[in-house]
């Protein structure tokens, strides 16, 4: 698996925590910013991110903000993109079984370092159940 993980300034510091448990698993990883605790804006790490997931250079996404809100919107807005914002375990398994996400959005304000590497391991390791879901899901791209 292949993973593209991007922050702005307010998922900085959380993203680099995430940075550190997918090295430590061996996750085959690349960082597409920010650098820093600096502002920024949200949708310049967010779209680039999406792009390279819809295209299938990534298998998934992962991307980070202050609340995870405008991250998820902002990715979402690329077709092909199915982002869902979490914070909690619960719905990280969901998203995968259910909605087939390929890009995780979440918020440092929001969530512990702790419980957001819970949601990013449960989130990784959950395969999606296809059968009535599938149909679901594609419905979404028209």
């Amino acid at each position: 698996m292949k993973v593209a993980i991007a922050s702005d300034h307010g998922g900085y510091n959380l993203k680099r925590e995430v940075v550190r448990y997918l090295e430590d698993k061996g996750i085959d990883y690349e960082d597409f910013g920010t650098d820093s605790s600096d502002s920024v804006d949200y949708p310049d790490f967010a779209r680039p991110l999406s792009e390279k997931v819809k295209n299938g250079e990534f298998d998934r996404g992962i991307l980070i903000c202050g609340t995870g809100i405008g991250m998820s919107i902002a990715a979402n807005r690329i077709s092909g993109v199915r982002c869902a914002l979490v914070h909690d375990t619960f719905s990280a398994k969901a998203t995968r079984e259910h909605n087939n996400s390929n890009v995780l959005a979440m918020g440092e304000r929001v969530i512990g370092v702790g419980l957001a590497l819970e949601i990013v391991d449960v989130w990784l390791n959950t395969e999606f159940e296809g059968g009535r879901h599938e149909r679901r899901v594609n419905k979404i791209e028209g």
